[in-house]
């Protein structure tokens, strides 16, 4: 068994795992805070889409790091070693995307203000996600 192909496989599979916990984090607050504005007659802010979906990013990051992976012709082992630490990182920067979105539903949605300064925290986890990217691929040679 080729254990490069194994660790690419793995680097998509995990990081997908991340996004789909992420946003189901994030997914779950955003309805709440849906239905404590519809609740209290207030209009519902379609913007808290943004928080619900932003871990989503994390799989196309892990499908990137995939792609280079296949290609590379780097040590198998060392392949393998590099995926399971970089999607391990990347689903935990989606994880914690999802939790920090689902604070910037809660809130916008009660006090209608500070939309920017919550997107600027979801994109702080978001940054992690980017940087184990670009520094994976940079470690691939």
């Amino acid at each position: 068994m080729n254990l490069g192909l194994l660790g690419a496989s793995l680097v998509m599979g995990i990081s997908a795992i991340g996004s789909g916990i992420g946003v189901g984090i994030s997914g779950k607050a955003a309805i709440g805070a849906w239905k404590k504005c519809y609740m209290s007659n207030k209009a519902a802010p379609f913007v808290l889409t943004v928080f619900a979906g932003a871990p989503l990013t994390q799989t196309i990051y892990g499908f990137l790091l995939m792609q280079q992976l296949m290609a590379s012709s780097a040590d198998p082992i060392f392949i393998l070693g590099l995926s399971i630490a970089s999607s391990i990182t990347i689903a935990f920067s989606a994880v914690f995307q999802g939790q920090v979105g689902a604070a910037g539903a809660d809130a916008l949605a009660e006090t209608g203000k500070g939309f920017s300064n919550y997107i600027t925290v979801v994109g702080l986890c978001e940054t992690v996600a980017l940087f184990t990217l670009v520094f994976s691929m940079v470690a691939l040679g």
